[in-house]
């Protein structure tokens, strides 16, 4: 196993900064610039492998034509993230076993069951010769030791409250979760004289300082999602962008709630998870009482609405952000995103060592 996480991907540099495999959102081009700048891309495959394989040729033809030195062993430098509950495991091997294919990593999130993480786990590295590392995203210390235990996961990504979009309904902030989960972890291994996995820390993480204290609670690496919502390369409907630069507050102004997914008609994800978003009329209508038909008709028509849907005080569609989304202040390249997060973080870590 690599010393540390970024001589497991050598094209990094530290702290080491990922882009969330965003469903729908996360496509080849966002993967491919965050890991150019030196960081860890993810496609959002999600529970749809329909265009998974397009993805990865696409990726493969952006770094043809950068000057980008790809690693010698073949894979691709950017990851896929799936959702464990509708994800085809047997249809996506085949696509991954290619050797064109072959993915720096997957980020496994949301089993139906835990067998589910040591099936995806077993099968990706039998595809890929081991080649393709595995993260398993966690939301609590217990989910952290029974991943462990069942996949052995080379990266434990520990996914904090904060967090945009589908996490636990209930659950910490990362400044008490990742700590806890680092020791308990770290505990099991050695009773069980198993290798220790890496951990990224993710949630409420939008700047520099969110990183330089997520590597100060013990994190290897950072995963960001809600502030590249706003690069340009993400594939996102230009009133949900807006609708994300202009949220401030958000530990007041987002929440976490399954109506979202009520609403949108995606209604597949396993007991315990829900969305965090922009709190908006959708919501509150909800909570006045307002009847799921006559919120679903209005939620309908502001679909039709397009990005008028987001507009306003009466904006009903979902925005998907987690409560960092006010340090979000405008829309940039995934390249100065990543550069920026990470030479913010290494510069407040050197002066934070010089205060001491």
């Amino acid at each position: 196993m690599a010393s540390s996480l970024t001589a497991a991907y050598p094209w990094t540099t530290s702290p080491l900064i990922s882009c969330a495999p965003m469903r729908l959102i996360a496509n080849a081009s966002l993967a491919a610039a965050v890991s150019m700048a030196g960081g860890l891309g993810f496609i959002g495959a999600g529970s749809d492998i329909s265009t998974l394989s397009s993805e990865l040729s696409k990726s493969r033809e952006i770094f043809s034509k950068s000057n980008f030195t790809t690693p010698k062993s073949g894979i691709l430098p950017v990851g896929v993230g799936f959702l464990l509950w509708g994800a085809p495991l047997k249809d996506t091997l085949a696509i991954l076993s290619k050797p064109e294919n072959i993915p720096a990593a997957v980020w496994l999130f949301a089993p139906r069951d835990q067998t589910q993480l040591r099936d995806w786990a077993d099968g990706v590295r039998k595809a890929t010769a081991s080649k393709t590392k595995i993260w398993i995203q966690v939301t609590s210390v217990r989910e952290a030791l029974d991943a462990v235990k069942i996949a052995k996961p080379d990266v434990l990504v520990v996914q904090g409250t904060d967090a945009g979009g589908h996490g636990a309904a209930q659950g910490a902030g990362i400044i008490s979760l990742v700590p806890e989960t680092i020791d308990a972890v770290t505990e099991h291994c050695k009773t069980a004289s198993t290798t220790l996995p890496f951990f990224v820390a993710t949630g409420g993480i939008s700047d520099g300082r969110g990183v330089a204290a997520a590597i100060c609670l013990g994190a290897e690496g950072v995963c960001l999602g809600t502030r590249y919502l706003a690069a340009t390369e993400a594939t996102i409907a230009p009133g949900y962008q807006d609708a994300v630069l202009r949220a401030s507050d958000g530990g007041t102004t987002t929440i976490r709630s399954s109506v979202y997914d009520q609403l949108r008609g995606t209604t597949e994800w396993p007991a315990g998870y829900g969305g965090r978003g922009v709190l908006n009329a959708s919501f509150r209508d909800h909570e006045s009482g307002v009847s799921f038909e006559d919120n679903k008709k209005l939620y309908e028509e502001a679909v039709a609405s397009g990005d008028k849907g987001w507009e306003g005080d009466r904006a009903r569609l979902t925005t998907y952000a987690g409560t960092g989304v006010g340090l979000v202040k405008g829309v940039e390249p995934a390249e100065a995103i990543t550069r920026k997060v990470q030479s913010d973080a290494a510069k407040i870590l050197n002066e934070t060592q010089a205060r001491l």
